[in-house]
């Protein structure tokens, strides 16, 4: 599985960044997909997730109510939808895959700063 990030970039506080993780490859394996970010000095944190055959989502308690997590199974993408962004928002953003057998797939990050 191949993870493909875009979408990042500069933005004020209060406004509003989507991004996307394309994925190719053996893709019909994916259980689950999530977002990750990681600020420098701290620990890769999970921001958002959800099943790709349910469609169940889940947030990180910092992001609820601003972030949205969606897929587009047909062309096998997920999104993040980011309103009201904050400067302790920016970080590196990671998509992440699970296969059935357990194992995780990263992309390689959309760096995303908030400016105040």
């Amino acid at each position: 599985v191949q993870l493909v990030e875009s979408g990042g970039g500069l933005v004020q506080a209060g406004g509003s960044l989507k991004l996307s993780c394309a994925a190719s490859g053996s893709t019909f394996s994916i259980n689950a997909m999530g977002w990750y970010r990681q600020a420098p000095g701290t620990q890769r944190e999970l921001v958002a997730a959800i099943t790709i055959g349910g469609g169940r989502r889940s947030y990180a308690d910092s992001v609820k109510g601003r972030f949205t997590i969606s897929r587009d199974n047909a062309k096998n993408t997920m999104f993040l939808q980011m309103n009201s962004l904050k400067p302790e928002d920016t970080a590196v953003y990671y998509c992440n895959a699970i296969v059935g057998s357990g194992r995780g797939y990263w992309g390689q990050g959309t760096q995303v700063t908030v400016s105040s």
